[in-house]
Parts: C-alpha cells; structure tokens; sequence
C-alpha cells in the first residue's frame, strides 16, 4: 500500500482509494470516477465529495485546497473565512497575455431522503455511476459548485495546457446570500477577464443574473397553553422540490406553502375544532420545500371531520398539481400522548395568516426576454424556536428596485401581524455588457468546437459575477458549466459527457487568448 506525502491518496495494484480522517475512526473509500475523462477532474471532484462541505462547513474542503496550492508549489492566500485564492503563472509565451480569474464556490446545498443514514455534516457522498450520470446515494451531489473546483483544481494541476497567468477563486457561502464572495478581499487580484463556472446547463453563456437578499420573517408568540384532545402529525411529502431561481418559473408545489394552506382550510372549517402546537418545513431558503409538517391536537368529536377535510383538500391539491408533483400526499399520524402545548388561539391565527397571504413565488415576468422571471421569493424554510415561527425567504430580482419594494411589502406585512424581519445576505445583479473580450473568445471556441453558437442569456438567480464587477472596476465577465439536472434535489445528477465537453470549451478558451 503507497500512500502519498499528504495521506490523502493511496494505490496498490492500480486500484485507488480515498482516505478521509475522524477522530473516531479512519475510513478508506474506493475511488468510483477513476476511469471517467477527464482524469484529472474527476479525481478532484470525488476527493472534494469525500469532504462534508454543505454551506458553513467549508472549513475542510478549503484547507483541502490550501493542502493542493502547497504540494504544487503555487501561491494562495485562505482567508477566515475559508475563502481561498491560488496563482499559477502564465505558461510560455503568454506571458503577456490578460490575466484570467478563474472562479466556483466551494459549498454545496447537502440534503437527503428521509431515509438516509448518513450525517451530512460529518460523512462523505455515496457516488455512482448510472450511463452518462454521476450522482450521489440518497443525498444531493453538490456538481453546484463542487465540477468548478474539480476544473480549478485541474488546471492548476496541469502542465501541458497552455494559458495565461491565472486567479484561482473559490468562495464559500454561496448558497445561502453569496456571503463569501461578498466578504472577499479582491485587492490583490490582477485579472480582468472572469471566467466564472457556476451554470449548470451546457452551451448557454449566462451574460447577466439577478440581485437577491434574505429575509427571516420572526413571528414571535405568548406563553404556550396545555391541550388536550387526538394529536396528528401532518406531513406534506413527495414534491419535486428544485432551485427556487432557475425552477420557480416552473410552478411546481412549495410543501411549506401548503402546509399553510392545510391548517387554513381546517381553521375555515366549522366542523373542526384543533390548536396548532408546532410547524416546521424545508432545508434551505433557496430551494423550493419539498416537505412540511405540523403538529395539532384536535377534539375527540371532531377527528372524522379533520381527517376528510385533510383528505379532501389532498385530492384538490393533487389535481391542481398533476402535471408537476404528481406524487404529493398529505400523511396524518396519530401519536400516543393525548396533551400537548399548542399556541394560543390568537398566535396561531397571525402565523396562519402570514404563511397564506405572504407573497410567494413568480411576482413579474420580465418584459424583453421571454420566459425569464424578473421577480420573485421563495419561502424555503420554517421553523418553531421557543420564542417564534421564522418563515426564511430567499428574495430575487434583476431590478434592485423591485427587489426593495417587495422586501418593504414583507416587513409592512409582518409587522401587522406584530413581528419583524432581518434581511440579509443583500447581494447586487449583474447588468450585461455589449463589449465582452471574454465572451468573444469563449463563443469562438464553441463555435470551432461543435460548429454551433451557443445561447447568451440571463438568469433568475444569484452568480457572484455581481459581487466581484460591484468590487473590480471593468470585471468582464461570462458563466458557464456542464450539464447538471436537479440541482440542490436527492435527484441531482452530472453529466459525464458534459463534464469533458466543457473542461474542452475551458481549455480552448484560455488558449485562445493568447
């Protein structure tokens, strides 16, 4: 067994293997991408999915690439924050060509199946192969953005790509507000030309994106009282879910939104008489809630009535949603005890209120581009603490104008119903240029590569693009990246084809520029 001066690879026998550490216990994985092309990418990308980096906990994968920078000799600086930047000097005879940054985030949005065993914040992915795609057992992959450090990583690595000098940048965070390329000190970043490679639909060069914020709604409540009666756990299960930027135009159900509209129909009904004790829903405030739950105690009189409503309004909902979650359904599960604390009957009103008639989803489609939402808030997460239901939105708009306005309507809102908000993560959009050296570049590289143009468009999320133009004057700019579907879902999946026709489109472009 040879065991490399880092002790992170081994080899015996052309077999390969991954070694991660814990305090507890040394755990050795077979390596699963080792005969994907290109070579090089795919090993850095299993290493990094080997290392938890879920939004955080970025801590191990960034001192994984400070670990990189020293092996290979490069210069890096990792800041507190775990954002970390590598140099590697132009090749010969591109020594004075532009310098290029080449710029990921290290976090991914980690989320499991219910059944799941594996602790995200401590245990590695479960990577497989099925035909073109890579993806992980029961848990999310993370290609968003972990394919843009395999790439980073790759062309550091490299010694027969010719390229000028280049910035390597990964950023941390970018998954809930962009906080690390907004904390970033770009100071010593030389590079005008920025090649960022978060997109994740191959042959479309992003060219603009949206601002965005979050906003936490605090609805705060009294003394809790004791109830007595049937107590239900309500679960709305089986959504799609998906990224609440690139997939809120595409209508699909948002469990805590219908969680909500469960406990106002049985609120509406006469018949039903029950108490709301405590609600929570979904993972992350930038990806549609694929779950919810509740907890009520309802009158032993009135449990008929409160399971055929429930039913009922399941039915509706599945009908309304047939066509984008067609798997929807509503459990009801009795426990054991008979008591419970349950909000007061005036707390559980303003809390039902404010998850109804809080503005939800697609707000304005933009008027020049068909088909791209300009505006529009996903509430991801909610959750009870001891002193308040917190309802967490993730607020996006291309106009910052638009984008305050609707913030103003939800602080106004809350506040009637006597709480407040805390926004931030606040993060600026990034306006397209008619004059692009890097994307004339990039085009011509496509074009030479699979003799079509590619699409220019923008998109209805957040790209640091805009937090590093709002910091380096006459940043030009472009987004790309491999095939990737289902983003931020168990489902996610990376193309392997894609992987290697980008990593071309990558390699063609900085020898281009020359």
């Amino acid at each position: 067994l040879l065991v490399s001066s880092d002790g992170n690879h081994c080899e015996n026998s052309g077999f390969h293997f991954f070694f991660a550490y814990s305090k507890k216990e040394e755990v050795y994985f077979m390596r699963v991408l080792e005969k994907l092309s290109p070579n090089k990418v795919w090993k850095y990308f299993e290493d990094i999915c080997r290392i938890p980096h879920g939004s955080g906990n970025v801590k191990g994968i960034s001192d994984y690439c400070v670990d990189f920078a020293k092996s290979h000799g490069l210069k890096y600086r990792q800041n507190e924050n775990y954002n970390i930047i590598i140099w590697k000097p132009a090749t010969a005879g591109y020594e004075n060509a532009p310098t290029v940054i080449l710029q990921g985030h290290m976090d991914m949005v980690a989320v499991k199946d219910d059944d799941c065993t594996l602790d995200l914040e401590k245990d590695g992915l479960e990577l497989e192969i099925e035909g073109d795609f890579v993806s992980a057992k029961g848990t999310s992959l993370g290609g968003d953005d972990g394919a843009a450090v395999a790439y980073g990583l790759a062309i550091l690595d490299s010694t027969d790509i010719p390229h000028p000098a280049l910035e390597v940048v990964f950023t941390v965070d970018e998954e809930i507000g962009l906080l690390g390329a907004a904390s970033i000190d770009t100071s010593d970043l030389k590079g005008k030309l920025f090649m960022n490679l978060d997109s994740e639909e191959e042959g479309i060069f992003l060219t603009s994106c949206a601002g965005g914020a979050t906003v936490i709604c605090n609805l705060p409540y009294g003394e809790k009282k004791q109830a007595q009666g049937v107590i239900y756990e309500i679960d709305v299960k089986g959504l799609l879910g998906g990224h609440s930027g690139s997939e809120i135009n595409k209508e699909r159900a948002s469990a805590n939104v219908l969680i909500g509209r469960i406990l106002f129909t049985l609120q509406e009904n006469p018949e039903v008489s029950f108490a709301l004790s405590e609600i929570s829903g979904g993972e992350k405030d930038n990806a549609i809630s694929k779950f919810a739950k509740a907890v009520v105690v309802v009158a032993d009189e009135d449990v008929n009535a409160f399971e055929e409503t429930v039913k009922k309004l399941e039915e509706i909902v599945r009908n309304e949603y047939q066509y984008t979650d067609k798997d929807i359904h509503f459990t009801l599960t009795k426990t054991e005890e008979d008591t419970v604390e349950v909000f007061r009957s005036k707390d559980m009103t303003r809390i039902i209120l404010a998850l109804v008639h809080m503005p939800y989803g697609v707000q304005k489609m933009n008027t020049k581009i068909e088909g791209m939402v300009e505006t529009s808030l996903n509430m991801g997460i909610i959750s009870t603490t001891k002193e308040a239901v917190k309802l967490c939105y993730s607020v996006r708009s291309s106009i910052s104008s638009e984008k305050a306005y609707l913030i103003e309507k939800m602080i106004s809102l809350v506040e009637l119903l006597g709480g407040d908000c805390e926004v931030s993560g606040n993060y600026p959009g990034w306006a397209y240029q008619e004059e692009s050296l890097l994307r004339d570049h990039m085009v011509a590289a496509y074009k030479k590569l699979y003799g079509e143009e590619p699409i220019l468009q923008g998109i209805h999320a957040g790209v640091e693009c805009g937090l590093f133009a709002s910091k380096i004057e006459g940043l030009d700019c472009i987004s790309i990246g491999p095939q990737m579907y289902d983003i931020h879902t168990t489902s996610e999946r990376l193309s392997i084809s894609s992987v290697q026709r980008t990593w071309d489109l990558v390699v063609e472009t900085l020898k281009g520029l020359k």
